[in-house]
Order: C-alpha cells, then sequence, then structure tokens
C-alpha cells in the first residue's frame, strides 16, 4: 500500500533571507514546517556561516530548481588579512599569522587583476563536495586530506568595497561552484599574509536579489496573520530572465503531451518560457528549448493541477 504523503501541496518560490548559523537544511526545515508543506527543497547550499539570498523551491517549483543551482551568483564578503585557516573561514584552526599592515590598495588591486576570468578553482577541504559518497568537510574534520580535481569557474568581476585595518571587503560576481572561501584563501596567499572570511553575504541568485528577500520574522508575522502563501513567488520567477513563447491552447496541448510545436516569431535558439495564451491568466506551463529545425521542444512542464 501506497504510504500518504503529508503536507499541503504547495507550489512556488520562497527567497530565505538565511541567518548566520544555520545550515540550507536547517532553513529548508524551518520553512516547511512553517508552511505544513509536503515538498520543499534548496537551490545550492549557503554555508553556515553565510546569510542572504537563498531561494526554496516548493512543489511544482522543485521541477525548476536546476536553473536556479545553474546560475550566476553575487557576494558580499569581509576578508580579515593576516590570518591564514584551514577552512579558509572562522569555522577551523589558524595555520598561520602573517603580517599585512603594509600592504596598500593599489597592491591588493593588482593581485585582484588575477581573480577575474575564466580560472580553475581547487575546491576547499571543507566544502560539501562528496568522495567516494562522504562529503569533503567530514574527511578534513577528521584530519583526512584528499586530491581535489580543479573546477572551472568565471569570475565575471570582484571590487573593493572597504578597506579598513585588517578587514577587506569585497564584491564578487560569479559563476556557478565558485567558492568565495577559497578566493580569500587564494589572494591572501597572493599577498603574502594569508585571509580568511569573517563575512559572506549572498546578494543575488539567479534572477533573485536582496529586494526579493522574506525574513524568517515576516515569516513568522504572515504565519500568525494566515497569509503565508502570498509571500511565495510564482514559479515562472525561477526562469523570468528567459524569453517567453506564447502559445495558443491548441499548441499548449501537444506541448503537454510531450510533442514540439511550431510557433510563429519563436526566437531561433535557446532556452523559453512557455506561457499558454489560451488561458484566462496566460498560464506559466513550463520551459522549452528550440530545436535545430525551429520547433520548440518541452522539457520541463507545470502539472496541469498546479
Amino acid at each position: 500500500m501506497r504510504r500518504k504523503q503529508r503536507g499541503r501541496q504547495i507550489s512556488g518560490i520562497l527567497i530565505v533571507d538565511k541567518l548566520s548559523g544555520m545550515s540550507s537544511n536547517d532553513v529548508v526545515q524551518r520553512a516547511k514546517t512553517l508552511f505544513g508543506a509536503r515538498k520543499v527543497g534548496h537551490t545550492g547550499s549557503l554555508d553556515p556561516l553565510a546569510t542572504g539570498v537563498l531561494p526554496l523551491c516548493f512543489g511544482e517549483a522543485t521541477k525548476f530548481s536546476q536553473f536556479l543551482l545553474i546560475s550566476d551568483k553575487k557576494y558580499w564578503t569581509r576578508l580579515k588579512l593576516g590570518v591564514r585557516t584551514a577552512s579558509g573561514d572562522t569555522d577551523s584552526e589558524v595555520l598561520a599569522r602573517r603580517p599585512s599592515a603594509n600592504l596598500s590598495l593599489t597592491t591588493i588591486e593588482e593581485k585582484l587583476k588575477s581573480f577575474r576570468g575564466e580560472l580553475q578553482q581547487v575546491p576547499s577541504m571543507y566544502s560539501a563536495i562528496k568522495y567516494k559518497g562522504k562529503p569533503l568537510y567530514k574527511l578534513a574534520r577528521q584530519g583526512i586530506e584528499v586530491e581535489r580535481e580543479a573546477r572551472p569557474i568565471n569570475i565575471y568581476s570582484n571590487k573593493i568595497v572597504g578597506y579598513e585595518d585588517d578587514y577587506l571587503d569585497l564584491e564578487i560576481h560569479c559563476s556557478k561552484g565558485t567558492y568565495i572561501r577559497t578566493i580569500a584563501d587564494d589572494l591572501g596567499e597572493a599577498l603574502g599574509c594569508g585571509a580568511h572570511v569573517v563575512e559572506l553575504r549572498r546578494t543575488m541568485a539567479g534572477p533573485f536579489t536582496e529586494k526579493d528577500l522574506v525574513s524568517f520574522d515576516k515569516l513568522e508575522n504572515a504565519k500568525k496573520l494566515n497569509i503565508l502563501d502570498d509571500l511565495l513567488c510564482p514559479i515562472s520567477s525561477a526562469v523570468r530572465q528567459w524569453p517567453t513563447v506564447h502559445l495558443n491552447d491548441l499548441s499548449a496541448h501537444y506541448v503537454r503531451q510531450g510533442q514540439p510545436v511550431i510557433v510563429p516569431h519563436a526566437p531561433s535558439q535557446g532556452w523559453v518560457c512557455l506561457q499558454n495564451n489560451g488561458s484566462e491568466d496566460g498560464k506559466f506551463i513550463g520551459v522549452g528549448e528550440i530545436l535545430s529545425d525551429g520547433r520548440v521542444a518541452p522539457r520541463r512542464l507545470v502539472a496541469a493541477s498546479a
């Protein structure tokens, strides 16, 4: 007998302002409890130290979480110069202390130039990447170090937004899979003094920014007023930066059967949002991809009942 699922079947995206000290899974479980939701997942974890933009996908929105997972990110971070740690942040032992008082902004800016563009980054041993099924950070805490392959990343921009005493503030715009702690550690070594992250805030994840954030205080108040669901962004917001293809009822019917369709004035290539203009509200029904022959093929679809 099939086990009955618990919780409300609600769909949408919640942009949580993650608090420092919480794991991403902590945030998921707290939101799931508040909403009484059946299915919730995050779209790429943030370190417990980090705060800021953490999109959570509810229900049918989980079908589109991969597009947020692979999206570009922006961060604000504060580095402590002169101290190198094992993890690249405050969560591990100090490896070395070296003087940093004589570093000029010009010197730091010059070194930052080498941390822009397409790079190969070796993930920290304190990352959540798995080795033989076990997260690296668990091995690191046991004193075990394993070889890690460098991964391609792209740093679109990094700039200094503050520098006082031994504290350096940076804004970084980067591709998915970029470890800010590793940038801090590598920059510190390039400067010859060491460095680690003492504060980290994600300010953008894909189409979502700080203006979309919902705090836990706001969630708690909304629950008391029974207006929690009003805080959810529509599923389509996960891909709102994509071009939209407008379908009539007949085309939407074929798309829901998994069949590619010809749509006048559709883009010539790439991924697109699919919207059924035959429905009263111009309903978002999923995402598709333009085939080489110009037809629009469905790739991820929202359940008709959602």
